[in-house]
């Protein structure tokens, strides 16, 4: 795999971080999809924006997959603990390529249409295809991490297929949910651990082990990624209840629409308060919630005091990375990049 030279941005300045990770990792991922059968290789471009469903050429390049925001903290900790950002591709590449698969998958659990602007792979082809290229996805990331450093492939492979253990177990609590009429926050809180912390969380330790850290401070960074994580779903939480779909690229209130149990849901769920009691009429009702009934919900949840208090939670989340990215003992470029980092996903708006 080609080595690719990354220049430290200035300090905080995480756009520069952010792109110059998507151009580093970019390569990679095609290199990646290259490898695939034809069918799931055209359907995998498709996703990734780098085609039309015609096979016409995206408009994206290799700033139309994503943010990169698992990509960057990949390197970012590799660097931050005195070891190279491109001696962690491999892993980067990796991590991009599961989280991609999750997000086809996903879209596919919640019948999400929209997915970066476009109809989401399940839409644009059907069912059965975005499953097996999620599957495909998968697949084409532990080939990936065997691409790497010889004297990492044993520790990391494990890890990662851990992590993605416990992505699965996420989801599959996460969909449990829909049809469970009482739901704790510590049962939220869990799944969100597992269905997006773990990834995340994955993705600093690996960062870290490729950049040479002991295992000590490979531990520290994989909590600060962990928490992280938590805040990132938070976030993401609160976004699809009162974003807008111009910005996230998704349709909003779909999630209350299907009166699924997100954190400010089970949040307003269990306040004990009349909002709640009325939220919970809504959902146990047998018929599909009208336009002004999904209104109803949002205003309700709102009502809980649910945003705020996630809000709030979301940013202890990002204490205790923070607490946890001190122990690695960061350098001071890398502790400056990780906190930008960290910044971005308090403050992100899609």
């Amino acid at each position: 795999m080609t080595a690719h030279t990354i220049t430290v941005p200035p300090e905080r300045d995480v756009d520069e971080l952010l792109d110059q990770a998507r151009m580093a990792v970019g390569p990679a991922l095609r290199i990646a999809i290259d490898r695939l059968p034809e069918a799931v290789r055209d359907v995998a471009a498709y996703h990734f924006g780098w085609s039309e469903m015609n096979g016409d050429g995206g408009s994206g390049g290799e700033r139309g997959w994503g943010k990169g925001i698992r990509a960057a903290l990949v390197l970012a900790c590799a660097r931050a603990v005195g070891g190279t950002a491109a001696a962690a591709v491999p892993a980067a590449t990796a991590v991009e390529l599961v989280h991609n698969a999750s997000l086809i998958q996903d879209d596919l659990i919640d019948e999400d249409a929209v997915r970066r602007h476009r109809p989401a792979v399940w839409a644009a082809y059907d069912a059965p295809t975005a499953m097996l290229v999620g599957d495909a996805l998968l697949a084409a990331s532990v080939r990936t991490l065997l691409d790497g450093p010889a004297r990492h492939i044993a520790d990391a492979t494990t890890a990662f297929l851990d992590a993605i253990q416990r992505l699965i177990a996420g989801e599959m609590a996460d969909s449990s949910f829909e049809s469970s009429s009482d739901v704790s926050l510590e049962q939220c809180t869990a799944m969100i651990a597992d269905k997006t912390g773990a990834l995340i969380e994955a993705a600093c330790a690996l960062g870290a082990r490729y950049g040479g850290a002991s295992p000590e401070h490979i531990s520290a960074m994989g909590l600060f990624g962990r928490h992280l994580g938590i805040a990132f779903q938070v976030v993401d939480d609160c976004l699809g209840i009162w974003g807008t779909s111009d910005i996230t690229g998704k349709p909003v209130l779909s999630d209350l629409r299907r009166r699924k149990k997100s954190l400010p849901v089970v949040y307003a769920l269990t306040a004990g308060t009349p909002e709640s009691a009325e939220l919970a009429e809504l959902h146990r009702l047998d018929h599909p919630l009208s336009d002004a009934l999904v209104e109803r919900a949002a205003e309700l949840v709102a009502l809980t005091g649910a945003r705020r208090w996630a809000n709030e939670y979301g940013r202890r989340q990002i204490d205790r990375a923070l607490g946890h990215l001190a122990e690695a003992k960061p350098t001071a470029d890398g502790s400056a990049q990780l906190t930008a980092l960290a910044d971005l996903v308090r403050d992100r708006e899609a």
